[in-house]
C-alpha cells in the first residue's frame, strides 16, 4: 500500500508530536480507572467501567493516527516567497476587508485559527498566485497584499 506524504508546517509537527506525547503520558492513569471501575463488580453494567474503555479506545486510535501521520508527514520549509505555496502566510483583501492566512496541508487546517487547506477551494484559488494578484472567489474580488 502506498502511503500519500502529509505536509505539515514545523509549528504543526510539534503540535502532534506534544499531543502524542500527552496522550502516551495519559495510558497509565487511564489503565488505573478502568482497574478502578473492574473492582465494582459486574462489568456489564458498570458505566465507569464502559467509558474508561471508551477512553482508552480514543486515546490509542489518536496514538496510532498520530504515529502514521508523522511517518508519512513532509515538513513545509518557511522563508522568502514570490508564490502562494504551502506554508506561505498571506494577507487577503476580500472587497475591503483584510484577513491573514496561513496555507497548510489539510491535516493542520483549522480556519478559526487563520490556517487553510490547500485543498479548500481559496486554498486552491490561491496556490501559484503572486503578491498584487487579483482574483474573483464566489464572486467576490480577492487581492493578495503580501506573501511571507
Amino acid at each position: 500500500m502506498i502511503k500519500k506524504s502529509i505536509s505539515l508546517t514545523a509549528e504543526g509537527k510539534k503540535e502532534l508530536e506534544a499531543e502524542l506525547e500527552n496522550l502516551i503520558k495519559s495510558r497509565p492513569e487511564i489503565a488505573e480507572k478502568i482497574a478502578t471501575a473492574r473492582a465494582f463488580g459486574d462489568l456489564s453494567e458498570n458505566e465507569e467501567y464502559s467509558s474508561a474503555r471508551n477512553e482508552q479506545k480514543i486515546a490509542e486510535s489518536r496514538i496510532l493516527e498520530i504515529q502514521d501521520i508523522l511517518k508519512n508527514a513532509k515538513v513545509i520549509r518557511g522563508g522568502k516567497r514570490t508564490k502562494v505555496d504551502l506554508g506561505a502566510t498571506c494577507e487577503l483583501d476580500f472587497g475591503g476587508s483584510k484577513k491573514t492566512y496561513i496555507l497548510v496541508g489539510p491535516t493542520e487546517a483549522n480556519p478559526l485559527e487563520g490556517k487553510i487547506s490547500n485543498e479548500s477551494p481559496i486554498g486552491k484559488a490561491l496556490l501559484g498566485r503572486k503578491a498584487g494578484e487579483s482574483f474573483d472567489f464566489n464572486g467576490r474580488e480577492v487581492k493578495i497584499i503580501n506573501i511571507n
